[in-house]
């Protein structure tokens, strides 16, 4: 293991080089925009659009993980541009797509990547703990959304939205704040393709289970542990993963697709539970 290599996650030279299905050329030319760039699964996805052609607006919180991911995304072919922005901030996003369009002309594939969450028992979650999850995860995906639709609608273009969530069939236990934020955005998603297939735009969701990136290392070792036991494959996947899954529905694999969820999780949803703050003696098995 290299010296620099995070215990669980990925390098920049790991991004170069892991393989992919699709030709180089397919995104060639499109305009996408991923929030939460910057690092882990969101910088995996951002990397895979820069191989195969596509140029890149990322966002985030942090303009020094921006920076250094566009370094990166630039070595990769693409032309990039960075915006430090808080999703939760309305008049942030706006004045971010107002700059892209005026910049680039718009955008044709927006990633909803950005958002976050601590494990912990949801009795002891606290208030404000709770509403900045609910803030990031769910209202700041709707905030970029709604202003990307503003304005594919008010210019005529067509636009594409790939909401990356959680896989939710069993609930998501040591995180339930995302839990109920991610399944808001998943149905929310399924509302708007319908309401805004009018406008040509597509809305699609990507569900990632236990996925290893660098968020592994925010975990405690014993919830980790589960990560590898809660499918049937006893594995976890890897960010590339989820980024493949994103391609398919941004290049032309995804065009008559809208509504829909990938769930990317070794079929841990019908198997078993990641319990991120580690199995409860309660839920022990008992000689």
């Amino acid at each position: 293991m290299s010296e620099n290599k995070p215990k669980y996650g990925f390098t920049d030279e790991d991004l170069k080089v892991v393989s992919t299905v699709y030709d180089k050329t397919i995104l060639k030319g499109k305009r996408v925009l991923v929030s939460g760039a910057g690092s882990g699964i969101g910088k995996a996805i951002a990397a895979l659009f820069a191989r195969l052609g596509a140029d890149l607006i990322i966002c985030g919180r942090k303009q020094e993980k921006l920076d250094s991911a566009k370094v990166l995304f630039e070595s990769l072919g693409a032309k990039v541009l960075t915006y430090s922005v808080n999703i939760r901030d309305t008049d942030q996003v706006e004045t971010m797509m107002d700059s892209v369009w005026e910049a680039w002309g718009g955008i044709d594939i927006l990633v909803n990547n950005a958002g976050g969450q601590f494990p912990m028992p949801a009795i002891d979650i606290p208030v404000k703990g709770w509403n900045a999850v609910i803030d990031n995860n769910l209202n700041g995906t709707w905030f970029m959304m709604q202003n990307a639709a503003k304005r594919w609608r008010d210019h005529q273009q067509p636009g594409n939205i790939i909401n990356i969530v959680i896989v939710i069939d069993r609930g998501a236990v040591g995180v339930a704040h995302t839990c109920a934020a991610r399944a808001g955005i998943i149905y929310m998603s399924k509302s708007m393709a319908v309401e805004w297939a009018e406008y040509n735009i597509r809305v699609n969701c990507v569900a990632p289970g236990a996925i290893e990136s660098n968020g592994f290392n925010h975990y405690p070792e014993e919830g980790v542990k589960t990560f590898y036991e809660c499918n049937p494959m006893l594995d976890v996947g890897d960010a590339n993963d989820i980024a493949q899954a994103v391609v398919y529905f941004a290049a032309d694999s995804g065009k008559f697709v809208t509504g829909e969820l990938i769930n990317v999780d070794g079929g841990g949803r019908l198997w078993g539970d990641m319990w991120t703050t580690g199995t409860p003696d309660y839920f022990s098995l008992k000689d």
